[in-house]
């Protein structure tokens, strides 16, 4: 019985050797990789002077002493109070033998000095060439009589979601770190800007891997970290990468002008929903839907109107409103493109010349009216993409932006400020022998101020606001007396 017990336990074993054997075989190698690639990445060490505070040397710890401190005041002058400078840092990584580096916006700016540290630890001290803070990416400069070692970008656009990826970088402080994951998405959107297409990974990225390379496994860069998604500052397994497609465009033009020069068309846009598809008799729903067009802009000189989908943009399709962004913005200044939208179900064809965005940004910008509907201490205004982007408000959100509060008002005093926004109102309504609780969502500043009105001729006593604050981040019930208001 026990021989039998042998040979059982043997043959288990023999099986499972032959089927983990080959399993562990395809788990990749990252030794070459690494040891090819972690000279290429550097530490950046960023210094940024802190302005001087003045403060008190001395506290005043009640209203009884004022006048004793004040009599003796000439005496003991008040000396301004240094701070020390602040230190941040993160990584970044060279892209030519003659020393240019890839790194983020957000590590450099604002920066005093910036030193770089390769992984042999020569310090070099950096010069910015160019900043690009809609990317989120920044090129330096550091010069040496010997030629440095460089990785080169490959080609985002052929990755595959699930691929192996290899970071590497200075987490922590702690030097040249590597870590390895898969892509977990493509083309992921986290409302940080308008050319958000970031690569997701798995791979482990923490606070100081910022502006340091995504690797593919042939040791090309296809990604610049950027971000992490965590509540605790720590790796959660979700990071950001910007996707060389996007990084090598803004590059070469930082290297060849110091600044971006991307292409414009002069539209504000929004995606083809579902809905939006069938009330516009539209097979499926594709495309950029044309909310506004910037006069004398190139979209309006080249025929392009409001309510006008866009579905393929120099003979590439658009599927979305990101799609059109991306392909507009490393289009070159004054190329003439072909264009195709759709107007009253009937597909037109219209060619534009493309414009340049910095320095056109403003001419797009809804301004509020002059006529702000005031009511309850609340000044209302219609919920614009601009004022979403200036109050950082979620871009799903939906309602009626609050533009001025009152000081003397009972909203003011229940911390409803400017940058607020109300998602909807709710009031009692009497139908016969019954009150019922009406709630209507917020649509636009007429409606609300009109509905505002109503209810306050109507005598009623207090309404019920659902309002997003921005101090909070979060939607919350607001309880308002008409009877408290004052009179504007």
């Amino acid at each position: 019985m026990k021989k039998l017990k042998s040979i059982a336990l043997v043959s288990f074993l023999h099986v499972f050797l032959f089927i983990s054997t080959p399993a562990l075989g395809l788990l990749p190698d990252f030794t070459d990789l690494a040891e090819e690639n972690s000279s290429s990445v550097v530490n950046v060490a960023v210094v940024k002077k802190v302005k001087e505070k003045e403060e008190s040397n001395r506290a005043r710890p009640n209203k009884d002493q004022d006048e004793f401190f004040e009599r003796f005041r000439d005496m003991f002058p008040q000396q301004p109070r240094k701070r020390a400078p602040q230190r941040t840092g993160g990584s970044g990584f060279i892209i030519s033998s003659d020393g240019f580096i890839v790194t983020n916006n957000h590590v450099v700016e604002d920066a005093d000095t910036i030193k770089v540290t390769l992984s042999n630890d020569e310090v070099y001290d950096a010069e910015v060439i160019g900043l690009d803070p809609r990317m989120d990416l920044a090129l330096l400069k550091i010069d040496s009589k010997q030629e440095f070692p460089f990785v080169k970008f490959g080609n985002s656009k052929e990755s595959r979601v699930g691929e192996w990826v290899v970071a590497i970088g200075n987490p922590f402080g702690l030097g040249g770190t590597v870590t390895a994951g898969i892509i977990s998405a493509l083309g992921r959107d986290i409302r940080s800007g308008p050319y958000d297409r970031f690569i997701q990974t798995d791979a482990p990225i923490n606070k100081g891997n910022s502006g340091g390379p995504l690797f593919n496994m042939d040791g090309e860069v296809i990604g610049v970290n950027t971000m992490i998604y965590s509540q605790s500052g720590g790796s959660v397994g979700i990071g950001f990468s910007i996707p060389s497609e996007l990084v090598v465009p803004v590059i070469e033009q930082l290297k060849d002008y110091g600044e971006t020069r991307r292409g414009w068309l002069g539209v504000m846009i929004q995606n083809v929903t579902e809905e939006l598809a069938k009330d516009m008799d539209l097979e499926e729903a594709r495309g950029a839907l044309i909310q506004k067009v910037a006069e004398n802009g190139p979209a309006d000189k080249a025929g392009i109107e409001e309510g006008d989908v866009i579905i393929s943009y120099n003979k590439e399709d658009i599927n979305d409103m990101r799609d059109l962004t991306t392909k507009v913005a490393n289009t070159d200044i004054g190329k003439n493109i072909k264009i195709k939208v759709i107007r009253f179900g009937k597909i037109i064809d219209l060619k534009v010349k493309i414009g340049r965005l910095e320095g056109n940004e403003s001419s797009l910008e809804s301004k509020p009216s002059g006529n702000i509907k005031k009511i309850l201490g609340l000044g209302l205004s219609d919920l614009t993409d601009d004022f979403k982007r200036e109050n950082r408000i979620p871009q799903s959100l939906k309602g009626v932006a609050v533009l001025e509060v009152d000081e003397e008002s009972e909203a003011f005093s229940k911390k409803i400020t400017k940058g607020s926004v109300i998602v909807s109102l709710t009031h009692q309504r009497i139908s016969g022998n019954v009150t019922l609780q009406s709630t209507v969502k917020a649509k636009d500043s007429n409606q609300v101020y009109e509905l505002l009105m109503e209810r306050k001729k109507a005598g009623d006593e207090r309404i019920l606001l659902r309002v997003w604050r921005p101090e909070l981040g979060l939607v919350s019930l607001v309880a308002l007396s008409f009877d408290l208001e004052k009179s504007n």
